[in-house]
């Protein structure tokens, strides 16, 4: 099989790599010259543990390519995909469609008949509709087929996440000359390695494909925020909500995962998906009361994190000097988008603190979010250097196997506020310090 990857970025590089890996010929195509030119020199312009393996063995084995003329990557594709961004649209939480109309109408002018259009971004109710109404309009004469085929990657083991997936989503169009038929046919041999380990996959129509990912992500975006206020609840009962997670999570209707309490949820996904839905649900005249809930509870908690780094430095930041573990909104990945330590760090600031900050990936998408002011170090020593609190934005594992006593020599202070709950109570308070965590006693 041969794929046309429209995007190189995130969910494209990730999606080709891997479609590769099953064996298709896969193009991306990436208008970005800078990116371009990193991919085709070998150099991936994220951080994924995994991804610069798959795609240089797939490169050297001649599967997959990288350019920016469509016109040549889709000349023999069986299937194009647009995997291009949908931001937040300013004003109205609504997912900014320009990239992916775009797409299109350079799909159809340079298409051969008989092609298949893929939506892989994620993208609201009635996209896909729009997208052959699209190709309709500008082509005539061109006979094609669409479908909607949502990713459900988790940064920092995506690639894992798309060669053993839980299930795979396609949703196809119907109202062709051929029922769809062509469109199945095509989907089905894609995605033909996964049926060899019993991979479920979802045959459904485009609408439901499109609002299955929107309700999968606003549904795990509930399940923090609920595990969230337990946290909150525990503190004021003296309860461990770790125990509580895991009595929750071991009952199978409820599972374990997204039970992690924390600052609040962040990432290329969750707020940009739940707004996308409220705002979608709003038009329809259904609204999502829960999902509305959800945004402003998370929002919320994240300038309530700000107020419990304040409290221990004697109700003022002024002067104080503010170590910090972690930028990146989870670990094992360099995104910093929505991140907890965006709000939190720009409110310590504004409060007249001094803030160090380390993590392993994220620092130089940071420098470009955070206030001038902030602080960049070469290790977590050195964000705790002088330091009258200490502060965990993100659960990387090398600050799990710091020594309590390492950090003790080296701060000036003795206090911990560690918003991801990654080190004992008991032992970081043996060893002196002021700890406090999320909804532990």
């Amino acid at each position: 099989m041969r794929i046309a990857m429209i995007g190189g970025g995130y969910v494209g590089l990730v999606s080709g790599a891997c479609f590769a890996e099953f064996g298709s010929d896969v193009a991306i195509v990436e208008t970005d010259p800078a990116k371009l030119a990193a991919l085709r020199a070998g150099e991936i312009p994220i951080y994924e543990p995994g991804l610069d393996a798959i795609v240089a063995q797939n490169i050297e084995g001649g599967r997959l390519s990288f350019g920016n003329d469509i016109a040549a990557a889709i000349h023999d594709a069986d299937a194009v995909f647009i995997a291009v961004g949908t931001p937040t649209r300013r004003g109205d939480g609504h997912a900014d469609l320009t990239y992916v109309y775009e797409a299109t109408r350079q799909i159809a002018r340079a298409a051969r008949s008989g092609v298949l259009v893929v939506t892989k971004s994620t993208v609201p109710v009635g996209t896909g509709r729009e997208v052959a109404r699209i190709l309709a309009e500008e082509r005539p004469e061109l006979s094609f087929s669409v479908a909607s085929n949502p990713e459900f990657l988790r940064e920092g083991s995506a690639i894992q996440d798309f060669l053993r997936p839980d299930r795979v989503i396609i949703g196809i169009d119907r109202s062709g000359p051929d029922g769809g038929e062509r469109a199945e046919r095509v989907m089905r041999e894609l995605y033909r390695p996964l049926y060899l380990i019993e991979t479920p996959v979802v045959m459904t129509g485009l609408e439901t494909a499109e609002l299955t990912k929107y309700a999968a992500n606003a549904f795990l975006a509930m399940k923090v925020t609920f595990i969230n206020e337990m946290a909150d609840l525990c503190e004021k009962l003296g309860a461990d909500v770790h125990d509580v997670a895991r009595g929750m999570g071991l009952d199978q209707r409820i599972g374990r995962r997204f039970l992690h309490p924390g600052p609040g949820f962040g990432g290329s996904c969750f707020p940009k998906d739940t707004r996308a839905l409220t705002a979608i649900a709003q038009d329809a005249g259904a609204p999502t009361r829960l999902i509305e809930t959800t945004v402003a509870i998370n929002e919320a908690r994240k300038e309530a994190m700000a107020e419990r780094i304040i409290a221990p430095l004697g109700g003022s930041a002024a002067g104080k000097v503010v170590g910090v573990l972690g930028l990146t909104f989870k670990p094992e990945t360099d995104d910093m988008r929505e991140a907890s330590s965006l709000p939190i760090i720009a409110r310590l600031v504004r409060e007249g603190a001094v803030v160090q900050v380390f993590d392993p990936q994220g620092m130089q998408a940071a420098r470009a979010l955070l206030p001038a002011e902030v602080v960049y170090v070469e290790d977590a020593l050195a964000a705790a250097e002088g330091a009258d609190i200490l502060v965990v934005l993100t659960e990387w594992n090398v600050f799990r196997a710091i020594a309590p006593e390492r950090l003790r020599a080296a701060m000036r202070g003795r206090a911990i506020a560690d918003l991801r709950n990654i080190w004992n109570p008991e032992a970081m308070r043996k060893a002196g310090f002021e700890y406090q965590s999320i909804g532990r006693p």
